[in-house]
């Protein structure tokens, strides 16, 4: 079993700032940080401030070209396909890759640009970090899930990755159903980024205000039922575990779907209502929440695309 060394980060935003900071901290990896010539320049002149401390890290751009033994992308969607196009020197015949994108489909993009054999499926779940301009701020509550698709044994990459993030104090989870745990992040992901973004409403009002709550019971009840259109076991503990896990977040914080209201960022709303009514088309389940959520958060982006 290879031992990870080298590591290649892709984004340095809200969520690939905690694992930059993280691996840089413990100093026992090469760590690179992908960018362009661009934001190279710009990074240069205006570094990570994280938790009020500043850091500059070793930055490459894709016309270089190595190895590495752990890729993480931690980009928005939206950007996945420049990225598989700027990785491709760095992808070698033992490089695992892991995508902290939200959503259901980006590991299978990437497999079929560079092969299953060098994925691992993998999330964020946490509290949510706050990012504005270069300034990131975390309280250091979050995990990283990550494995194949089922892990009642753990295969090599999976072990590699375990060890390297013990090594480097990352917090993770491998849990034994990671098709299950997938589907629970994006209920997340459904019902509570979707509401806030539209409602403008934070984790707090999440907690105190139950019509504001219902909504986003109806949009995750609805990705429920392509669920188990989809084959994914033990759906009926899925909106029971969320609510769970969403007592348990800062109140103040904001979704970073609402982040991305709030900077006038184009949303992820493809990947999250988009996908629920897409499943739902395919397998004949109506789906008016997810519908309607899609055609009001599409009309915030083309609004805030004007600006």
């Amino acid at each position: 079993m290879k031992e990870i060394k080298n590591v290649l980060i892709c984004g340095l935003g809200a969520i690939g700032s905690i694992y930059a900071v993280k691996i840089s901290q413990n100093n026992k990896a090469d760590l690179s940080v992908l960018v362009d010539k661009e934001r190279l320049s710009r990074y240069k002149r205006e570094p990570l401030h994280f938790n009020g401390k500043e850091y500059q890290f070793k930055y490459v751009t894709p016309d270089e070209n190595f190895a590495a033994d752990l890729i993480i992308i931690a980009t928005k969607n939206n950007s996945l396909q420049q990225v598989l196009s700027e990785i491709k020197n760095f992808v070698g015949k033992n490089t695992i890759i892991l995508s902290l994108l939200n959503g259901l489909k980006s590991e299978d993009i990437i497999a079929q640009k560079f092969g299953k054999d060098k994925i691992l499926y993998s999330y964020y779940i946490g509290h949510t970090s706050t990012r504005t301009g270069r300034y990131v701020t975390h309280d250091d509550v979050y995990k990283t899930v990550f494995g194949e698709s089922e892990n009642t044994s753990y295969s090599e990459k999976v072990i590699a990755v375990k060890n390297f993030f013990e090594q480097n104090g990352i917090k993770y989870e491998i849990p034994v159903d990671m098709e299950y745990s997938r589907w629970w992040k994006f209920l997340v992901n459904v019902g509570y980024n979707q509401t806030s973004a539209v409602l403008n409403a934070s984790y707090g009002d999440f907690q105190n205000y139950e019509r504001v709550n219902n909504i986003a019971i109806n949009l995750m009840k609805e990705a429920v039922e392509v669920a188990k259109a989809y084959g994914v076991k033990n759906t009926e503990n899925l909106i029971p575990e969320v609510l769970d896990c969403i007592k348990t977040m800062l109140p103040q914080t904001r979704t970073s779907m609402l982040q991305d209201v709030d900077a006038k960022r184009q949303t992820e709303v493809d990947i999250f209502a988009g996908y629920v009514s897409e499943l739902g088309k395919k397998y004949g389940i109506k789906t008016p929440y997810n519908d309607m959520f899609f055609e009001i958060i599409k009309a915030l982006d083309e609004k805030n695309s004007k600006k």
